[in-house]
């Protein structure tokens, strides 16, 4: 027999059991996980940043595809077999060797390679000895040299430009994140947080540029140094058995003349000979024309120098 004390007890147990059993759902309501927040692709996160954004990834954009060609050419171009290729310079010394310099000046304005055009130079030259051939060849040298070096400073010039064009980007979205901040405070993160993303996703790209950009620029100056020496070597084996002081007065080029051997080219001087030259003979003093023997008029056996 159940005393009052123990059904006051039942019946709190029940009224504990029946407040459980209807507060559940709003624990669970609660504790439920918050929704994943909405995921956007690379391009909507440009294209959400507006036309500054969108401006500013196609500079990074070209900027990529420009380091990518730059470094095709230069590991295409800077190579030994294409600034001195072996059969031009075999080509080349056969013609030097058999003293054709004219078709060895034109065998070098049909290549337009580093050997070539430097080699042209200097046979260009050649009429007014060593000194000026030497001096032609340096500077030649210098100056094809230069190009080579040039295509390769566009490297370390992106190398510098895609980090600041990533900073620019950088400050666009974080003014953009700031501003949401201030319109909207954080009550809506998901927009905060595509601002963040795209601040960094333009600081990494140019970083990504950057990068490889300036590793290719130090690998390829050195190697560019390699092969002009190379070229260089090419360049002395070709002219160190050249007779200048034979070649004296030769024009070579455009306005080929082969000169007189030994005497220096005067273009304001006359070549022209006469064919009345004449003498006195030693013995009788009468006119005769130079290497005659015997005198006609007084038959001495004459003797000419």
């Amino acid at each position: 027999m159940n005393t009052p004390r123990s059904s006051s007890h039942l019946r709190s147990f029940a009224t504990l059991c029946a407040s459980f059993l209807l507060a559940t759902p709003v624990f669970a309501q609660e504790s439920s996980p918050a929704p994943a927040p909405e995921q956007h692709s690379i391009l909507q996160l440009i294209w959400h940043g507006g036309p500054l954004t969108v401006l500013i990834w196609i500079c990074l954009v070209l900027t990529s595809v420009t380091m990518v060609t730059f470094i095709i050419q230069n590991i295409l171009y800077l190579r030994n077999d294409k600034l001195a290729p072996p059969p031009l310079f075999d080509s080349l010394k056969q013609t030097l060797a058999s003293g054709n310099y004219q078709e060895a000046w034109e065998i070098c304005k049909a290549n337009r390679v580093y050997l070539a055009n430097v080699l042209k130079a200097g046979l260009e030259r050649l009429g007014r000895g060593k000194e000026a051939v030497q001096e032609g060849l340096a500077e030649h040298g210098l100056r094809e040299a230069q190009i080579l070096r040039t295509r390769n400073s566009y490297l370390s010039v992106i190398g510098v430009v895609a980090p600041m064009i990533g900073l620019l980007g950088t400050v666009i979205g974080m003014m953009r994140a700031f501003a949401t901040l201030a319109s909207s405070g954080i009550k809506d993160p998901s927009k905060l947080a595509a601002n963040i993303s795209e601040v960094l996703l333009a600081t990494a790209s140019g970083l990504f540029i950057a990068i490889p950009a300036f590793i290719c620029y130090y690998i390829f100056r050195n190697r560019a140094q390699m092969v002009i020496v190379h070229a260089d070597d090419k360049l002395n084996t070709l002219v160190q058995d050249i007779p200048y002081d034979e070649l004296t007065g030769i024009r070579i080029g455009e306005t080929f003349s082969p000169g007189v051997p030994g005497v220096a080219a005067d273009a304001a001087t006359s070549r022209k000979v006469s064919m009345a030259l004449t003498t006195n003979c030693p013995v009788c003093n009468s006119a005769i024309s130079p290497g005659i023997t015997p005198c006609p008029h007084c038959q001495a056996a004459l003797q000419w120098s």
